[in-house]
């Protein structure tokens, strides 16, 4: 059966985070197809990996053999986590935008498992083709043709990583207006925040249960 992996980044828990909502919904819909599949979820606001130090980055271009003590240290870390995402045959990403960006956690795992010559820069990549689904909630609307049309920093960034260095095959769900219950001066938005969520809450599911059939056959 597959696995699936599920890496979750924002920093509010379940229940008021839009990010784990939808991806939640996209996981019941995957487990409702898979039940004798697995799941490895990675919580990255409650269990943040290390980021990136100059022993493990120096150590990915090094021979095992020549590593000291503190690169094969940090790069067994780094291994473990590539590995994880080898084993995945699909993989569900909670991305909301902080700031314009990702989580600094989510970079983190990222700077992690972009390793070039294994995960990236090459033809012989595991993880290559494999299936990504990134939830990438946001508090305002940065789409095309909105006046923030050019302060959209997350998808673009994700889609140069798992598209054009890691060679997955990527798909967004994008529910946004997030803000809009909560800053009064959004009261107008919430309709169409409502509309937003509803759509992506209904298009996860769909996504899951399509990719759920795909890989099964």
């Amino acid at each position: 059966m597959a696995t699936l992996l599920h890496i979750d980044s924002s920093v509010f828990p379940a229940g008021t985070s839009a990010s784990r909502a939808v991806a939640d919904a996209f996981r019941t819909a995957w487990e409702e197809q898979h039940p004798e599949g697995t799941v490895i979820h990675r919580d990255l606001s409650a269990n943040p990996v290390p980021h990136i130090t100059a022993d493990a980055h120096t150590a990915g271009f090094a021979d095992p053999a020549t590593h000291t003590p503190e690169q094969a240290a940090a790069f067994a870390e780094r291994v473990r986590l590539i590995e994880e995402l080898e084993q995945a045959d699909a993989v569900l990403i909670g991305a909301p935008m902080y700031n314009f960006a990702i989580p600094s956690t989510l970079k983190a795992w990222l700077d992690n498992v972009i390793l070039m010559g294994r995960t990236a820069g090459t033809e012989d990549s595991k993880i290559k083709g494999t299936p990504v689904t990134v939830i990438a909630s946001r508090g305002g609307a940065y789409g095309p043709g909105t006046p923030r049309e050019g302060f959209e920093y997350v998808q673009t960034y994700l889609r140069a990583v798992f598209v054009d260095a890691l060679g997955t095959e990527l798909e967004f769900i994008v529910p946004e207006l997030t803000m809009a219950p909560q800053n009064p001066a959004m009261s107008d938005l919430v309709p169409l925040y409502e509309a937003s969520r509803e759509r992506a809450l209904d298009d996860a599911a769909t996504k899951a249960k399509e990719l759920a059939e795909r890989l099964a056959a």
